[in-house]
């Protein structure tokens, strides 16, 4: 079994309170069954929320033994974090990033990705189901 490491920056465990009008009503629970879903046969699903930048730089350093794939969505940490994106560099496996807003059309400070200069796709604007595509595409990527 390969296990594919969903990881979620802060304010993430809000998700379905804060601002539904941005994120909608779906909460964590309904993205990891989600994934679970999308996932191919043979591989697991781990999903992961820190609002803590560490914790995340943690459960990546973790993945390079414990995981075929990661999907992020590093949230505020999308634009600010080097450290993630180090970390990131470690990885071999791939790496898709997720937002659940369209950030292109949000304030410009959203606009630039520091995690985008490690992944091998980005999705955003699909709501959760950028999540399930995300799955979808690494389980391609790993031939199942």
């Amino acid at each position: 079994m390969q296990t594919i490491f969903v990881l979620n920056g802060p304010n993430l465990n809000l998700l379905g309170k804060r601002q539904p009008e941005i994120y909608g009503s779906a909460t964590l629970e309904d993205v990891t069954a989600l994934c679970e879903a999308a996932a191919s046969e043979g591989f697991d699903i781990r999903l992961e929320q820190s609002n803590h930048e560490g914790q995340i730089i943690d459960w990546i350093h973790e993945a390079r033994d414990k995981a075929a794939a990661i999907v992020i969505n590093p949230a505020a940490f999308t634009h600010t974090s080097v450290a993630i994106l180090d970390a990131l560099h470690t990885f071999e496996g791939p790496v898709v990033e997720v937002h659940i807003s369209n950030v292109h059309k949000r304030e410009s400070f959203r606009h630039h990705s520091y995690v985008s200069l490690r992944a091998d796709g980005v999705i955003a604007g699909l709501g959760i189901e950028g999540y399930a595509a995300a799955v979808r595409y690494v389980c391609g990527q790993l031939g199942k």
